[in-house]
This record gives structure tokens, C-alpha cells and sequence, in this order.
């Protein structure tokens, strides 16, 4: 009994492994693992305020999920260049809502008080730190964050 329960066991260890072994896992930055956890809490606060014209930094991404078709709206920081708008991804590209706009090749963003289709999300390294204010520079560099989401205008 305990034999059949080991292997059975270690079959679905050595499965979850194998699995694994084939998702690209996104080192996170070192900020995410101190918010991380809060992001619970403040998420749903942030929602009400983050891509109204008085919170620029803020934008809000309107999403579907991959397997529950369910809509999902997450704040996030963003900045903008002429055809596209950047957001760092302090949890990596394999957070959730990344995994969901990139998977549906689209998404709606609601950024100073304007509804923007997006287009073409595309994981860029650090080639989209120009496009932020030198303080937000710092900043990201500080918070050890050095991937982003290109969205471009539809």
C-alpha cells in the first residue's frame, strides 16, 4: 500500500516537473515579493481611481481570461510613446493579466479618462526605459524591474 502510494506520488511529482520544465518562468522583480501579497488588498482600491485624467501614472487593463472567458479589469503603471503605451511588469510576463492580453493579442486600456483599444503586446527588456520621466527611471531600475508590455494603439 505505502509502495503504490509513493509511486503514484512521485508519477505526479516527476509530471508536475515535467510540466513546469516546459512553462518559461519569469523571474519576478525583488519589489514583487514584498507587494505581491498586498496587491489583494490594494488592487480593488486602486481600480476606482487608476486611468481617470487625474491619475496619469495609472491605467486600468480591461482583459479576458484564457480558460474562463471571465473579463477581468487590473491596474497597472504605464507610460506612453507616440504609437504605443509601455508597462513595466514588476511580477513578470507570466502574471496572469500578461498571460491573458498577450494570449488574446488585444486588450482595452482606460488610461486619462479615454477608453484605447491596444494591439500587438510584445515583451521588451530594457530598450523601453527612455520612454519614462528620468525619476520613474530610477525608480523602476531601483525596484529591479526590467521587462515591459508594448501595446500599441489600434
Amino acid at each position: 500500500m505505502i509502495e503504490s502510494y509513493t509511486n503514484s506520488f512521485l508519477g505526479r511529482l516527476v509530471m508536475a516537473n515535467s510540466e513546469a520544465a516546459t512553462r518559461s518562468h519569469d523571474r519576478q522583480a525583488p519589489i514583487a515579493r514584498v507587494f505581491g501579497p498586498l496587491a489583494q488588498i490594494f488592487n480593488p482600491l486602486v481600480v476606482r481611481f487608476a486611468g481617470s485624467r487625474y491619475l496619469p501614472l495609472w491605467a486600468i487593463i480591461r482583459h479576458r481570461g484564457r480558460r474562463s472567458g471571465r473579463l477581468y479589469a487590473t491596474p497597472v503603471a504605464v507610460t506612453h510613446t507616440a504609437d504605443a503605451l509601455i508597462v513595466p511588469l514588476p511580477f513578470g510576463a507570466d502574471a496572469d493579466w500578461c498571460r491573458n492580453v498577450r494570449a488574446a493579442g488585444a486588450c482595452v486600456i482606460r488610461w486619462k479618462g479615454r477608453e484605447h483599444q491596444m494591439i500587438e503586446p510584445e515583451i521588451i527588456e530594457d530598450s523601453a526605459l527612455p520612454a519614462f520621466a528620468m525619476w520613474e527611471r530610477a525608480a523602476l531600475s531601483a525596484l529591479g524591474i526590467k521587462r515591459f508590455l508594448r501595446l500599441r494603439f489600434a
